[in-house]
């Protein structure tokens, strides 16, 4: 017996001394940050643990896989996109038919989970093999990059995801997936001659969505933005309210046991109006000086890793967390349009806390890995 407890502690030291700790630990804190939130947040307004519970059990079962797919060579994860990528691609199909809305959400973007009660986002496992796969391509074509017809097949690759979610009604998903593709793309070195023209662009595309294509309620949101006080019956009151809330808080914030105000969808999409109402600017400032150390600790092992692929893949989770991280406060400040995308590891939802800490074991991977490879030479 004390032979297997030395060679588990062995293991375990082992893996400490290689892996990224600082990540992990940024995660564990901003993770335990959360519930916590989650706890005072639906006890407060809704009486209820389930909230609380599903985010517990949600932050273990990720914060398990994470450290398994750390133990996983990145390389093999990539290797397995003829697995991982059609399962995928063949869960969101399914929303199609078989999808069901959540509380506050205008799309059917959500699966039943068997014989439960619980419901999962197949769009969010989607970004994982969009990430891996995206990666081994860019690693592909390298060396050509700035060819045209790779160009062009590259674009090609980011646009099937991300049409395909925006088919499905998932605006803020489909932004993420845009967002993921654009950084990872700019990361291996694309020529501004690629870049220019579209950017150039950009007003007469903008136009012709907004003339031809864009929704009424979809204008609406956008229209909030420069005019908070517009709509103030429909798509202009979760702003407004989320706006005051998250002002009233001030410097310090009013506690847990003031007489705050309900905000929709205040455990999910508009956490942050909570934390700014209870625990001011300065709790604020807590929640994004910890997800930038989660961000930028990817950005790092992109810098450190020895090769394309791994650089790449952290590139992906960071710009996959940061997107969400700016869209998600943005739309809290009024500053960006409401479209529905959760605070990473603070806003209620099994399946993205689930997949967040997935994507961080990609990057502890990569991580992991590269160091092993070091030692050995």
């Amino acid at each position: 017996m004390s032979a297997l407890l030395s060679k588990a502690f062995k293991a375990i030291r082992n893996y400490l001394k290689f892996s990224d700790r600082t990540l992990l630990i940024f995660c564990i804190i901003t993770s335990a940050f959360g519930i916590f939130i989650i706890y005072k947040c639906t006890t407060y307004f809704f009486g209820s643990l389930s909230y609380t519970y599903v985010q517990l059990g949600a932050a273990l079962i990720g914060l398990t896989l994470a450290i398994l797919i750390s133990l996983i060579d990145y390389r093999n994860l990539a290797d397995l996109w003829k697995i991982h990528t059609p399962v995928a691609f063949f869960l969101v199909i399914l929303t199609f038919f078989f999808g069901l809305k959540t509380t506050g959400a205008d799309d059917r973007a959500w699966l039943e989970i068997p014989f439960t009660s619980l419901t999962f986002q197949p769009s969010e496992i989607l970004k994982l093999s969009f990430i891996l796969t995206f990666s081994l391509h860019l690693e592909k074509v390298k060396e050509h990059i700035n060819s045209l017809s790779q160009v062009i097949l590259l674009c090609i690759h980011g646009a099937i995801p991300t049409l395909l979610i925006v088919l499905q009604g998932d605006d803020g998903s489909a932004l993420v997936f845009f967002s993921i593709f654009l950084f990872m793309l700019f990361s291996a070195d694309i020529s501004w001659k690629y870049i220019l023209p579209p950017l150039a662009a950009l007003p007469a595309v903008a136009f012709i969505l907004w003339q031809y294509i864009m929704t009424p309620d979809q204008k609406a949101r956008f229209e909030v933005v420069f005019n908070p006080d517009a709509y103030p019956l429909t798509v202009g009151v979760q702003p407004r309210q989320g706006r005051i809330a998250l002002g009233s808080g001030m410097l310090f914030g009013k506690g847990f046991d003031a007489n705050l105000r309900k905000v929709p969808a205040v455990q999910s999409d508009y956490i942050f109006a909570f934390i700014g109402e209870t625990l001011g600017f300065l709790g604020c400032l807590a929640v994004i000086i910890l997800l930038s150390g989660v961000c930028f600790r990817a950005l790092y092992n992109a810098h450190k890793s020895d090769d394309y692929l791994g650089r790449f893949i952290c590139v992906g989770v960071f710009a996959m967390l940061a997107a969400q991280s700016v869209i998600n406060i943005g739309m809290v400040l009024t500053v960006l349009p409401v479209i529905g995308i959760t605070l990473p590891l603070f806003s209620a939802g099994g399946t993205s806390v689930v997949v967040t800490f997935c994507a961080i074991g990609l990057v502890m991977s990569v991580a992991y890995h590269n160091r092993h490879r070091n030692r050995r030479r």
